[in-house]
C-alpha cells in the first residue's frame, strides 16, 4: 500500500514553522512566469518583486479573509539558523478568491537574499475570522514566530 508523505513534514516546515494543521483553501504563487510549488529552487534574482500569490476556495465562499505570512526559517544559514524566522512579508484582509494584492500590507514584501546556503521559504495564508483592524508589524524582522503571531492574532 503506497503512502504518501506530506512535502511540509518532509521539509520540516511543520515542525519549524507551523503545527500540523487541516487544510482549508488551496495557494498558488509565482515569482514572474515560475510557479512556486514545496521545494522548487528559485534564484533571489527572481524574487526582487513580491509574487503574485493567489488564495482559492476549497472549503469556504468567497466572503472569508485571510493572512499571509513569508518567512525564512533558515537564516542566516541553515546550519545555524539563530534568526529563525527571518519575516519577509505580512497581508491581512486578503479576500477569498483573491490574489495577495487585494489584501492589507502590514509588513512590506523583502525579497529573499539568502547570505549563505540553500534557505527554506515558506508562505502561510491563516483564515481569518474577523478583519485585522487592531494588527500592528513587528518591529524587527529578525526571530520573528509564525505560531506565536498566528496564537497572538487567533489564527
Amino acid at each position: 500500500m503506497a503512502r504518501s508523505v506530506d512535502p511540509l513534514v518532509v521539509g520540516n516546515v511543520v515542525g519549524d514553522v507551523i503545527d500540523i494543521f487541516v487544510r482549508a483553501a488551496d495557494m498558488t504563487v509565482h515569482y514572474g512566469p515560475k510557479q512556486v510549488t514545496n521545494g522548487c529552487e528559485i534564484k533571489p534574482s527572481a524574487t526582487v518583486h513580491r509574487p503574485n500569490l493567489q488564495i482559492a476556495g476549497r472549503h469556504f465562499d468567497d466572503n472569508k479573509l485571510f493572512t499571509l505570512v513569508m518567512t525564512d526559517p533558515d537564516a542566516p544559514s541553515p546550519s545555524e539558523p539563530n534568526m529563525r524566522e527571518w519575516l519577509h512579508w505580512i497581508v491581512t484582509d486578503i479576500p477569498g478568491a483573491a490574489d495577495a494584492s487585494q489584501g492589507r500590507e502590514i509588513v512590506p514584501y523583502m525579497g529573499p537574499r539568502p547570505p549563505i546556503g540553500i534557505h527554506r521559504y515558506v508562505f502561510v495564508a491563516f483564515r481569518q475570522q474577523d478583519p485585522m483592524v487592531m494588527m500592528m508589524a513587528p518591529q524587527v524582522r529578525h526571530n520573528f514566530s509564525t505560531r506565536a503571531f498566528a496564537a497572538q492574532y487567533g489564527l
